[in-house]
């Protein structure tokens, strides 16, 4: 027997002594003010008491009445308001109440304020039509004080709807589901705010927790965290029929759900609102809201809190979309960026990869470290055309490509051949791609793309690099003493524009505590930076670094750190960082070039350093390249390069004299021989009384003759020069060919100024 049933009245038994028997219903309302209504959905007709035409503004006597009569007598917004409460009503099975305007004839002026409740009754569970039975009284307007638990009409109204502009803007704007979770715990909602919150969603046939604020029992061993779906829990059962659970008390509670209420009792709570969360139709979790006071969950709230469900639900659809691409891409980013690999006795390697265009987490840029099966050690970087889906997916089968190469022993130019025929055979729609267009009308999956890259075959013992370079910007090396060289290096087309490209290979040597910077164009042209400019800024950063410490390369096998001694490491991985950050970071903003300031350009970069002794590494800087016969063009870089090289030489004629002497005997070479003309330019000694010392070395065995040209004659001055300017000059046979070499001392007089030169011809 339930002992919470009112007890049931008979005659006047339980009255007290003396009293008569209750007055009729219709005295009693009319006592309080408080009339009688009926509405049928179905005839559209409306049926009221003498009281309750009177509040509706109508004669005051009993009447039947149209729908669209009474509705003429309602404020439109609380019209608009009411219909929704009641469709909510009939589709819960619970009351509806709303406060209602009610207007003159004209609809101008407010006449009062009721309050409506009325119960739904539903006769046919198969169609729409019901009937609201229920009652009006009038009220007043509620102060400012209690606008935040007034129903749906006056500053109440106000308030939800800033509350749910509120909302909405949050939770479009939080990116993850912790985020989505966090907002939606600190929404304060208009005149009650529950303080527990979760969020459950489902794998397979269990429920799950997604997360939750404010329930501290939860966890990964918690019987609510993973019970059937078929349970007896309200999560549950939202889940599984997609309509909401309100539960104003722990009675109730405990009533309709006996099973999981001990589950549910240790959190102290008062009141439940389990609602689903739906999107497109299809239900995906449920929402709990729990309050620590009793909610009476009025249909004004439960409007409120069925708006957030869907809002929430929409964002924690967006989150959940947004952290599948983000878990995509960044293990995309992992699989195709590798590790530096293993230690690397007397060189030190240090990369960055910083992916800045489409949102994506990886691109079309790439750097890899290959060892080979001759003991030496590759190191790749290039950059696929474009910043999508599509160059990410040709980069990762490129880099495939090439360490495939590599692995079987090709030298570098033979890489590159094969890499280039690769890529031109996978970008080729016709051969290797669908001719069913219809998906694709645009061609975008099959459009050709080409790849800049730059192939480094390096001998750690010798500090020998061997370079292949395709349409990729030429390497940097630093020197010892901060000088920054820009390499030309001789290369050929892009990866992929032509499949039978050849590669010629440039070999220098990287000498001891020297480093070797080879990136993507995106680190010289972000901030607005062409070619040109960017090079300057790479350069400034470059020379005015300073923290590279002073080392001596380890004695015995073996070595500490990833890929050389500790400080080598450190020192490497902070000029990277130093790198980054000037050209990306806040500082970048306030260098930016001549172009616009676009940021859509990932970055790889590629930091090599010989380590040795730090002594010898200050005394000699060193420099080496070669002009071809078909590279005439390359005589003025070659000038350029020498004065780099001289950039801190004190006597600025002196470094007039030099590149004039370069140019003369390159071109010499070019001109009179059919070979090639390798320079090698080499600063010894201390600040102030350096010596210069530069060659110019090609394959022709016949040897220059000192001549005496005319004013008008077109050559013959070069040896003239030679004796005029350099403090020392000569030329040195060899098994094939020859080198011409000139000195000059810091310090010292020129030639032209002084006594004269000394010329050595070597037998």
């Amino acid at each position: 027997m339930r002992t919470d049933e009112p007890r049931e009245q008979r005659g006047d038994a339980s009255l007290p002594p003396g009293q008569g028997a209750l007055p009729p219903v219709e005295d009693v309302l009319a006592a309080i003010a408080t009339g009688l209504w009926r509405w049928d959905n179905a005839s559209g007709t409306v049926t009221l008491d003498a009281e309750a035409a009177r509040l509706l503004g109508l004669a005051p006597r009993a009447q039947t009445t149209t729908e669209v009569g009474v509705r003429s007598r309602f404020h439109p917004v609380d019209w608009n308001e009411i219909h929704g409460i009641v469709q909510l009503a009939v589709a819960e099975g619970t009351l509806a109440e709303a406060r209602l305007r009610i207007m003159d004839e004209q609809g101008r002026h407010v006449l009062r304020t009721v309050r409506s409740r009325t119960k739904p009754v539903v006769h046919d569970s198969s169609s729409t039509a019901y009937e609201l039975i229920g009652t009006l009284q009038e009220v007043t307007e509620p102060g400012p004080g209690a606008a935040a638990r007034a129903p749906v009409t006056g500053d109440w109204r106000r308030s939800r709807e800033a509350f749910l502009l509120d909302a909405g803007r949050a939770l479009a704007e939080a990116r993850s589901t912790e985020e989505v979770l966090r907002v939606a715990a600190g929404l304060s909602m208009p005149g009650f705010s529950p303080d527990g919150l979760a969020v459950f969603g489902s794998t397979g046939d269990r429920l799950t927790v997604v997360g939750h604020h404010g329930h501290h029992g939860y966890g990964d061993d918690d019987p609510l965290a993973a019970m059937p779906l078929d349970t007896d829990y309200p999560a549950a059962e939202v889940l599984r029929t997609g309509r909401a659970v309100y539960l104003s008390s722990p009675q109730e509670y405990r009533r309709r759900y006996p099973t999981t209420w001990p589950l549910a009792s240790r959190f102290k709570r008062q009141s439940w609102a389990f609602l689903p969360l739906t999107v497109a139709g299809r239900t995906m979790g449920a929402w709990m809201a729990a309050f620590t006071y009793p909610v009476s969950f009025t249909p004004d709230e439960r409007s409120v809190l069925t708006t957030v469900a869907r809002m929430l639900a929409q964002a924690l659809s967006r989150a959940g979309v947004a952290e599948s691409e983000r878990e995509l891409t960044e293990g995309l980013q992992r699989s195709m960026m590798p590790t530096l690999g293993p230690e690397i006795p007397g060189m030190s390697v240090a990369a960055r990869y910083v992916p800045t265009g489409g949102g994506l987490q990886v691109g079309g840029d790439w750097y890899d470290m290959i060892p080979l099966p001759s003991g030496r050690i590759a190191f790749v970087i290039g950059d696929v055309q474009g910043h999508d889906v599509r160059a990410a997916g040709l980069m990762g089968q490129l880099r495939i490509a090439l360490r495939a190469y590599a692995s079987e022993g090709h030298r570098p130019d033979a890489v590159l051949s094969r890499a280039t025929r690769f890529l031109s055979g996978i970008t080729d729609g016709i051969t290797y791609g669908s001719t069913d267009t219809r998906d694709d009308p645009d061609h975008a999956a099959t459009d050709p793309r080409f790849a800049t890259c730059l192939y480094v075959e390096a001998d750690p013992a010798t500090g020998l690099l061997e370079i292949a370079r395709a349409g990729h910007p030429e390497p940097v090396v630093r020197m010892s003493d901060g000088t920054v060289l820009q390499r030309p290096i001789a290369g050929g087309l892009p990866l992929g524009i032509d499949p039978d490209a050849d590669y010629p290979t440039t070999r220098l040597v990287l000498d001891a505590g020297e480093t070797m910077l080879i990136c993507t164009d995106g680190l010289i042209e972000t901030g607005g930076h062409d070619l040109e400019t960017g090079w300057t800024r790479i350069r400034r950063i470059l020379e005015n670094y300073d923290g590279f410490s002073e080392y001596a390369e380890p004695a015995g096998p073996e070595y500490e750190a990833r890929s050389g001694p500790s400080g080598a490491d450190d020192d490497l991985e902070t000029l990277a960082d130093t790198l980054v950050q000037a050209v990306h970071g806040p500082s970048s903003h306030h260098t930016t070039g001549p172009l616009a300031d676009r940021r859509e350009d990932d970055i790889a970069v590629l930091l090599l350093r010989r380590t040795g002794d730090p002594q010898e590494r200050a005394r000699i800087r060193r420099t080496m390249l070669t002009i071809a016969q078909a590279e005439p063009e390359r005589v003025a870089g070659a000038r350029g390069h020498l004065r780099d090289l001289l950039h801190d030489w004190a006597d600025d004629d002196q470094v007039d004299s030099a590149v004039l002497l370069i140019s003369e005997m390159i071109t010499n070479v070019l001109v009179h021989t059919d070979g090639d003309a390798l320079l090698v330019a080499e600063v010894t000694g201390e600040s102030g009384t350096r010596r210069l010392r530069a060659e110019v070395a090609d394959s022709s065995d016949d040897l220059p003759h000192k001549r005496h040209p005319g004013e008008l004659a077109s050559s013959g001055r070069g040896l003239v020069l030679m004796d005029l300017l350099a403090h020392r000059w000569g030329v040195d046979p060899r098994g094939e060919g020859k080198s011409i070499w000139f000195e000059l001392y810091e310090g010292s007089a020129s030639a032209d100024e002084g006594p004269g030169a000394a010329a050595a011809f070597s037998a």
